[in-house]
């Protein structure tokens, strides 16, 4: 039955390619792109065509041009297919045209196709609700991931405080994160290949999204002294929401590195969030903290208040007359480890602990990694071409 379910599969990719190759080319279509596209979702389970998926990554970097019959081919393919295993492959196809960087792809707004509830036609439901779960999470991640790419390219808070505008990216990227944390494969029969493929992307784009959370946390920090109630209520769910999904993280690594995934196979460590610096922020709410560092008898006894950055790691100093130290806050708990990786003078909130990362990093199949060093490219750059 596998041999002829290949078969039948090979066949179907081949009548297709054939009509592509037969179409005119026109603003939509593109004869040599929509073959690209079907050998690249190509019906087979056991292969993943990288040089075709490479040929439409390098068109659409080359010429914005290539966008737009990109999208008419992949979301006809992915609309007329009931096979998993090309909705995985075109899902993995679009994760990496998104990280071509093209501005013009940052522009979709939400992804051309819609497969919310995909549902594999080739098989029985028994053998194959894993796998439709899985592309089902892996939309969902994919789509709201393009909305967030378009708010961000079309900024329209320019009413808001810069603080607000902070607190509430932070917020749509821990969205981002609980959903990546749902793709994984649930059911036992998913140890294949082209799973394992496709959760080595998600390890990365995990990587690139908590990098960002944890560099902007430290920027709020550095300001959250400055800033008045509302921003600090938003700032404390942030934080208590990071210390959730750090715990999430870490149990998430653990099962990736159990079941296989090759990224997850010397995962870093996470490390939490202080709880006296939630307790902070609850002063601040509250109106001690505020009297504690704002009131004029903080400045008549001699003390200041210094705020220092060095690198990207906000120190908060309390002096007393004497000099002592009376307070010291500073952004080390967003970091995996105890080593810190700067690129480009950023922080990445990623140890650099056996080569954690560059590990991770080296090598992700469909959606190709060019990263030959680490100060090389800029954040959130790992997932590069």
């Amino acid at each position: 039955m596998t041999l002829w379910k290949r078969a039948a599969g090979a066949i179907k990719d081949r009548n297709s390619i054939v009509v592509a190759n037969l179409s005119r080319k026109s603003s939509f279509r593109n004869p040599d792109i929509e073959a690209a596209i079907i050998k690249a979702t190509s019906h087979d389970e056991y292969f993943i065509d990288k040089r075709n998926a490479q040929r439409v990554f390098s068109w659409i970097r080359a010429s914005p041009i290539s966008l737009r019959p990109f999208i008419w081919a992949l979301s006809k393919r992915m609309e007329k297919t009931q096979s998993w295993v090309v909705a995985i492959k075109g899902l993995m196809l679009m994760h990496g045209v998104f990280c071509c960087k093209v501005p013009a792809v940052q522009k979709i707004g939400r992804l051309p196709f819609d497969m919310s509830s995909f549902s594999d036609g080739h098989s029985r439901s028994s053998k194959t609700w894993g796998f439709n779960a899985f592309i089902r999470a892996y939309f969902a991640f994919l789509d709201q991931r393009a909305i967030v790419s378009f708010e961000q390219d079309n900024k329209r808070d320019e009413q808001r405080s810069l603080m607000l505008q902070q607190l509430s990216k932070l917020q749509k990227w821990q969205s981002l994160l609980d959903m990546l944390l749902q793709i994984r494969p649930l059911a036992d029969n998913m140890k294949v290949g082209l799973i394992l493929e496709a959760m080595d992307c998600v390890i990365i784009e995990i990587f690139d999204v908590y990098s960002k959370i944890c560099s902007e946390i430290a920027r709020v920090l550095m300001k959250i002294y400055s800033v008045g109630k509302v921003e600090a209520v938003m700032a404390l769910k942030v934080l208590q929401k990071a210390m959730m999904q750090g715990e999430e993280l870490s149990l998430y690594f653990e099962f990736c590195q159990e079941y296989g995934v090759l990224n997850a196979s010397e995962f870093p460590t996470v490390t939490q969030i202080p709880e006296e610096d939630v307790q902070e922020l609850e002063r601040i709410i509250n109106g001690v903290s505020e009297k504690t560092y704002k009131d004029v008898d903080f400045k008549e006894n001699n003390q200041m208040a210094i705020v220092v950055r060095e690198g990207n790691n906000a120190i908060v100093e309390q002096k007393e007359p004497k000099g002592a130290l009376k307070t010291i806050i500073t952004d080390k708990w967003v970091v995996f480890d105890e080593n810190v990786i700067m690129i480009n003078g950023e922080n990445t909130g990623f140890s650099n602990h056996k080569n954690t990362a560059a590990a991770a990093a080296r090598d992700l199949p469909l959606v190709p990694i060019d990263v030959p060093v680490y100060n090389h490219y800029e954040i959130p750059d790992l997932i590069t071409f």
